[in-house]
């Protein structure tokens, strides 16, 4: 008998960091967990890519603890000045949205890695996609994720 929660779903790149999602239990190093938070945060327009040590630090922050306590850069002092705009319902929050692109991120790449998808690249809009090679290659559509265009924090505009 296979153990399906230990073939499918235990993404591991280290233990700094750790999402759990009902069996599946995804950790991170400081790293990919990082980069991952990031792209993330970019994907939701609310940054843009090339953070510094401090705006990451801050990030992070917000991802793991869902607040930024003592803020050790402009980012954060956003974030902080900005919450009431952030925090919104539980299932629309920053902090919701940054979590479940981390872990969306890691179990498309777990079932890369597993063979159960395959990556393409789709020309008509120049972005990678996933498709499932044993259902006709049929191109698997994610779920939309929320603008925070609105309240994004926009470095050079912080530090003028």
């Amino acid at each position: 008998m296979i153990d399906e929660t230990a073939r499918r779903g235990n993404y591991d790149s280290g233990a700094d960091y750790v999402l759990e999602y009902g069996e599946l239990r995804f950790s991170f190093n400081e790293r990919d967990f990082g980069q991952r938070v990031e792209q993330a945060a970019v994907k939701l327009n609310f940054v843009d890519q090339g953070l510094d040590r401090e705006e990451t630090e801050d990030l992070l922050e917000l991802a793991v603890n869902g607040e930024i306590r003592e803020p050790c850069s402009p980012l954060g002092e956003h974030v902080n000045e900005n919450w009431e705009e952030l925090v919104g319902p539980t299932n629309r929050s920053l902090v919701h949205w940054l979590r479940r692109l981390v872990f969306r991120g890691a179990w498309l790449d777990q079932r890369v890695k597993e063979g159960e998808l395959d990556v393409v690249f789709d020309e008509s809009n120049q972005t990678f996609g996933y498709i499932q090679p044993d259902r006709d290659s049929e191109l698997i559509e994610l779920s939309q994720e929320p603008s925070w265009g609105n309240a994004a924090y926009n470095r050079r505009e912080r530090r003028i």
